[in-house]
C-alpha cells in the first residue's frame, strides 16, 4: 500500500544537473522524515541528505553545497536537486521515509527508514 517511485535519473554530462522526484503514497507524508540515499557498485549505500518539517540536513562531505533537497507536503513529493554533478556521484538514487528514530538529529542510517523506493540511475560521464 505505501509505496514511494523515483524519478528524474538519467545520464548527465559533468558540471550538468538532474533533480530527482520522490513521489509518495500510502502514507501522511507530512510525518515523515524524506531520507536520500546513494550507492554505487561496490561501495556501501551512502546518506545524502534529509528533510523534516521545515529542516534539512546533508552529507557535508560530499554535497558541499551541490545538493539540495526540499519537499511539497501538498503534493506528498520530496526532491533532491543536484547541481554541478560529478563522475564521482554516479550512483543509485533512492527515496526512503522513516517515521521514527533513536538519534535526537534527523535519521542518517538507512535502518532507520521504514519504506524504501527502488531506485534511480544517475550516471555522469567524464
Amino acid at each position: 500500500q505505501v509505496h514511494l517511485v523515483e524519478s528524474g535519473g538519467g545520464l548527465v554530462q559533468a558540471g550538468g544537473s538532474l533533480r530527482l522526484s520522490c513521489a509518495v503514497s500510502g502514507l501522511t507524508f507530512s510525518r515523515y522524515a524524506m531520507g536520500w540515499f546513494r550507492q554505487a557498485p561496490g561501495k556501501e549505500r551512502e546518506f545524502v541528505a534529509v528533510t523534516w518539517r521545515d529542516i534539512t540536513i546533508d552529507n557535508t562531505n560530499f554535497v558541499k553545497g551541490r545538493f539540495t533537497a526540499s519537499r511539497d507536503n501538498a503534493k506528498n513529493t520530496a526532491y533532491l536537486q543536484m547541481n554541478s554533478l560529478k563522475p564521482e556521484d554516479t550512483a543509485v538514487y533512492s527515496c526512503a521515509a522513516a517515521r521514527s528514530w533513536t538519534t535526537q538529529t534527523l535519521p542518517r542510517s538507512p535502518g532507520e527508514y521504514d519504506y524504501w523506493g527502488q531506485g534511480t540511475q544517475v550516471t555522469v560521464s567524464s
